[in-house]
């Protein structure tokens, strides 16, 4: 029987912010499965902000979208039929075509998912790409020493929540930047020393100094703009920024003449590091491990925010953009 299929396609490449206009739902009918392909039902998709960076046409650490084609992303998944060894119906995996409700690939298009416990979904967010970009950047490319001073932008989203609480699990003093009541009350929730909410302060940089008035050794960057600019100003000698995403740039017609304060890089001797998770995937096994045991011991807290249905994927899209997610912002398929 044929499974009809619903997928998103990039239909126009956007100027600025995307619009629905961008998009286009299509039907499509599965076939069943050729030898060594399964089926698969998707059951979550997720959205994430380096999507953007794929819809234009510009050379970027991964090729664009294709104008008419479904796009892809990270995806949790049933296998409703096998024609593979390895797989049989009922079994979850990951893969990397989201943006659509099911598909056919090869068997080792898929990897099996073991949940350690931990809900399926979890492992597009606190347990997946997010809380290992976290994991990394901390602990590799910002190298935490004991007693440093962390700051971390957008630190209620989906990777800003796991640094947060992974460098309170480590000794450290940490300052939170998130926009609203809600997701301030959130990081007070699970610990973080100080939080400012950058939507309620005349100054951002004023802000950061005041909160850590001896300076910052690490800066977690998801934002850039006027959050690096604070982070530069805050930032003691020798201080380490992991550099993980800067949204507050991807919908930029015009970037402008740059980010002020980079003089501080020189005169304080900062070392600024820019990280793809991708190049960091040899420690998916210890974080896992480090995390589950974590979970279980109750000392990891993490919010998802979640839309119904293929065609709310553009909308929850969009609200990344706006700030109206609070931690992972993901898509529930069926």
């Amino acid at each position: 029987m044929t499974f009809i299929s619903r997928e998103l396609r990039l239909k126009s490449q956007p100027t600025g912010m995307p619009t629905a206009d961008n998009f286009e739902l299509v039907s499509v009918g599965l076939p069943d499965p050729a030898p060594g392909e399964v089926q698969v039902r998707n059951l979550w998709m997720t959205v994430d902000p380096y999507m953007r960076v794929r819809m234009n046409e510009a050379r970027s650490y991964m090729p664009p979208f294709q104008i008419g084609e479904a796009m892809q992303g990270g995806a949790i998944g049933e296998v409703v039929v096998s024609n593979a060894p390895n797989l049989k119906a009922g079994d979850l995996v990951t893969s990397f075509l989201g943006w659509r409700e099911g598909f056919n690939a090869p068997a080792d298009g898929v990897a099996k998912l073991d949940t350690h416990g931990l809900p399926p979904q979890a492992f597009l967010g606190v347990a997946g790409m997010p809380g290992l970009t976290a994991y990394a950047g901390l602990l590799r490319v910002a190298a935490l020493k004991p007693g440093d001073v962390v700051f971390v932008s957008a630190a209620a989203g989906a990777v800003g929540q796991v640094v947060c609480q992974i460098a309170k699990l480590k000794g450290h003093t940490v300052i939170g930047s998130a926009g609203g009541a809600e997701k301030v009350a959130f990081l007070k929730e699970i610990g973080v020393d100080h939080v400012i909410d950058y939507k309620a302060v005349p100054n951002l940089a004023e802000a950061l100094i005041a909160a850590a008035p001896d300076g910052i050794d690490v800066y977690f960057e998801n934002v850039g703009g006027e959050h690096l600019e604070a982070a530069l100003a805050a930032a003691k000698p020798f201080a380490r920024f992991a550099l993980c995403g800067m949204i507050s740039q991807y919908n930029a017609i015009d970037a402008g003449a740059g980010t002020r304060g980079l003089i501080q890089v020189v005169a304080k001797s900062l070392r600024l590091e820019g990280f793809l998770v991708r190049h960091h995937a040899d420690l998916q096994p210890v974080f896992i491990k480090e995390l589950s045991d974590w979970v279980g011991e109750g000392k990891i807290k993490w919010r998802e925010t979640v839309e119904y249905g293929i065609e709310s994927a553009p909308s929850a899209f969009f609200k990344l953009f706006k700030g109206e997610n609070l931690g992972k912002m993901l898509v529930k398929l069926t």
